[in-house]
């Protein structure tokens, strides 16, 4: 794993969409030498007047399909999926959406041309390419070279759950764990055969090293009497990579565990990025994207009012307090997709999935994130950002601090149409879900970035193109 604007990004994807922007981009000079050029002359290129013409169409072709294959979750990457039937269901949806987007760019950019007989053999030869490079990619990952070796410092609970977590099968990031160190101060809750027992004399530095240990995790909650400080440190200066089990959870699950959390990691840690340049950047982009989908989506939003206002005869909108940054109270709007007396007891109530409550006309706004399109409103006028945290409403807020640690760290940024959690974890309805979309809110509060936003808004395409999620 390596950072990009404080975002985890793994490795193995990194490096495959390296690859396959490399096999786009080429496809299309292949796809048009090979549709133009002359046999006994093989400079002829006759349709192409301008190279750079060229160049900008082949880098159009290659983003809109790279978009594309994002929007549709091929670079989640499952490895025991690898080449299985969810790649093909997914590699064909991909070249349509970036047919339909590449056209939209032709036409708003007459410049920029591939002819049709090009433009059918560039996304064959894509094609091909695209599956040889999976191929050879999903063989290479199971070398053992591309694992990681790594030790446990701790033998207790979170020592355990940092070992699951590391043997998850699928995982973008492969390990190889070499074992347990044990101590004094907590119980046996790993393999004992799994143990690592220093001899008399043995350093951790040396026994890292007799055992190739590329990583050391500390999950040791308790690190009172007799904790190796020092030797963690020599370890660190002589080059292995020593972290602790909240990174480590970050890091593979994108998320800030709070039950193992110290305060002093959010204090001292790093993210959490507020700064003025930041938060322009960020207005900017929510005035871009709002007007930018008001615009696209008004003919959306005049049917989807005419719709639920033919279904009951009852109000088009929705508005809500919900709570937003620093705890303030605003209004949310919203196209209405429950009944009228959704509430008629007057106590809020979780929604839930596959609630009663919901209208057929509903159900449908909700699965396609319809009914949210009118919250552009809210974010034009400055009390939500495009990206962030799910406001949530006051009753609900109250309840969840006192149960839920960290809860109001949420509240320290805008909330969000969308948000990290939402393309993460899907719905919730209880204290338990808040929990966990807690804690993918609170690792987008810390990572927060314009790189992270853009990622959430592919993510969000795909929820809405599979119809899951909240």
């Amino acid at each position: 794993m390596f950072r990009i604007s404080n975002h985890y990004v793994s490795k193995i994807v990194f490096v495959l969409l390296f690859v396959e922007i490399l096999v786009l981009f080429g496809a299309a000079y292949v796809g048009a030498a090979v549709r133009f050029i002359e046999v006994g002359n093989p400079s002829a290129m006759p349709n192409i007047e301008h190279l750079d013409h060229f160049f900008t169409s082949a880098l159009a072709f290659t983003a809109s399909v790279i978009f594309s294959m994002s929007a549709m979750g091929m670079y989640q990457l499952d490895f025991n999926e690898g080449l299985r039937d969810p790649f093909f269901l997914k590699l064909m949806p991909s070249f349509i959406m970036g047919f339909l987007i590449l056209t939209l760019v032709f036409y708003l950019a007459p410049d920029l041309y591939f002819g049709r007989g090009v433009l059918v053999l560039v996304f064959g030869i894509a094609g091909v390419g695209i599956f040889i490079a999976r191929m050879v990619f999903f063989k290479t990952s199971e070398l053992r070279f591309l694992e990681t070796r790594i030790l446990f410092l701790g033998s207790g609970p979170l020592a355990k759950e940092c070992s699951d977590l590391a043997k998850q099968s699928g995982s973008y990031h492969r390990y190889n764990i070499a074992g347990f160190i044990a101590t004094t101060t907590e119980e046996l809750c790993v393999d004992a055969k799994a143990l690592m027992v220093p001899r008399d004399g043995d350093s951790l530095l040396s026994m890292a090293r007799s055992n190739n240990i590329e990583e050391i995790v500390v999950a040791v909650q308790n690190r009172r009497g007799g904790f190796p400080i020092k030797e963690l440190l020599d370890c660190k200066l002589q080059g292995l990579k020593v972290t602790d089990a909240a990174t480590f959870f970050e890091r593979e699950t994108y998320q800030i565990r709070v039950d193992s959390l110290q305060p002093s990691w959010l204090v001292f840690g790093g993210g959490f990025d507020q700064s003025f340049a930041r938060t322009y950047m960020k207005r900017s982009f929510d005035i871009v994207c709002s007007t930018l989908i008001l615009a696209v989506t008004f003919p959306v939003m005049l049917l989807a009012a005419l719709a639920v206002w033919i279904e009951d005869r009852g109000p088009v909108f929705y508005s809500q307090e919900r709570v937003g940054l620093d705890g303030s109270i605003f209004r949310v709007h919203k196209f209405r997709s429950m009944r009228i007396d959704a509430e008629k007891g007057g106590k809020p109530q979780w929604a839930q999935q596959n609630d009663p409550r919901v209208t057929r006309v509903g159900n449908f706004m909700r699965k396609t994130r319809i009914d949210e399109l009118p919250q552009v409103l809210n974010v034009i006028k400055g009390d939500m950002s495009f990206v962030g945290p799910r406001p949530e409403r006051q009753y609900f807020v109250e309840q969840l601090i006192e149960v839920v640690p960290y809860y109001n760290v949420r509240h320290s940024v805008k909330p969000g149409i969308t948000g990290w959690a939402q393309v993460r974890y899907g719905y919730g309805a209880s204290a338990e879900d808040a929990l966990q979309k807690l804690q993918y809110d609170l690792y987008y509060v810390k990572n927060n970035s314009l790189f992270l936003d853009l990622l959430i808004l592919i993510d969000t395409m795909k929820v809405v193109l599979f119809r899951s999620g909240r």
